[in-house]
């Protein structure tokens, strides 16, 4: 079974809108939508569910009303004002560092698990689906990104599919981390602006130091040619495959108003620019099968596969 993982340094870079597309080529792919803080591939694909499962998230403290004083103690330790003036629990003020439970003399704090969101397991028109529902005020935890990579998998064992495509968070903290590891190929998204050749370069310094092999592709080149030449000569200097250029285009909002991959928009609105767009992307995704179907060396991506102390500074 491959992985291959589609982030980008910041959001709005295009990572939904390819996964889908991708989807919709594939043929044989089960989905993840790690983007657990605002999951989208569900507006898209509109996917019938088959089980949720909980995710436990840090743990959140409780007080025994009937063992408390009133002491106060429990309040003038908590640095994160989570313990209230009727001494109940702020639960989206606590953060679980468990300070009270030990300040309490009377030992009626105690820290009970605490649900963060559910994985949910699915099936769309272009197959099955894990995806997440975060709880409100959580965060966007590595822990919840990693039982919905579980679930793709068990999806994929299920329904013998060869592929996971995985709809990465943005940025590169904790949460990409978890959508990235062990996986076999990453694209990731730019778009020609000052910051996005800062995050491409975050992002590519992350996919270095786990050793994977990368690609990338800039998205809306043509919004400023100059930075995007600059990110092509960036990704020849590091050994980074730069796999397509797409050009700005109404028909990724288009298509996704409609709850269509772009590929879907393309087929029936008989608009050329749609289409042309529609071929780039089938492009692209014939250049990825390409590397996901060959035994990854250091050829593919050179300096991915090096020490993992890549700086790729300004």
């Amino acid at each position: 079974m491959r992985q291959l993982a589609i982030i980008s340094g910041k959001g709005g870079c295009g990572k939904t809108t390819l996964t889908a597309a991708f989807s919709s080529l594939s043929g044989n792919a089960v989905l993840a939508d790690c983007d657990v803080d605002a999951s989208d591939l569900p507006l898209i694909l509109k996917p019938q569910v088959l089980k949720t499962e909980d995710c436990l998230g840090l743990e959140l403290a409780s007080i025994d009303l009937n063992l408390c004083t009133g002491c106060g103690i429990c309040r003038e330790t908590c640095r994160f004002g989570a313990v209230l003036e009727n001494f109940t629990i702020n639960p989206y003020g606590c953060e679980g560092c468990a300070v009270c439970t030990v300040a309490c003399p009377e030992n009626a704090v105690s820290l009970m698990p605490r649900v963060s969101g559910q994985a949910v397991s699915s099936i769309t028109r272009f197959g099955p689906m894990a995806h997440a529902k975060l709880g409100t005020g959580e965060e966007a935890s590595g822990k919840l990104v990693n039982l919905v990579r579980k679930k793709a998998v068990e999806l994929a064992d299920r329904y013998s599919c060869k592929l996971v495509l995985i709809d990465g968070p943005p940025g590169t903290g904790c949460p990409v981390m978890a959508a990235i590891t062990g996986t076999d190929l990453v694209l990731v998204l730019s778009e020609p602006t000052v910051s996005g050749l800062h995050d491409l370069k975050r992002a590519i310094e992350l996919t270095a130091y786990f050793k994977i092999p990368t690609v990338a592709c800039i998205n809306k080149y043509d919004l400023n040619e100059k930075k995007g030449l600059e990110i092509e000569a960036f990704c020849r200097e590091a050994g980074i495959p730069l796999l397509a250029r797409l050009p700005y285009a109404d028909i990724t909002t288009e298509a996704m108003m409609m709850e269509e991959t772009v590929i879907e928009y393309a087929a029936h609105s008989g608009d050329t620019g749609a289409v042309e767009f529609a071929n780039i992307v089938r492009n692209l995704w014939a250049e990825i099968e390409i590397r996901l179907s060959e035994t990854f060396n250091n050829e593919i991506c050179p300096k991915a596969s090096g020490s993992g102390n890549l700086n790729f500074s300004e």
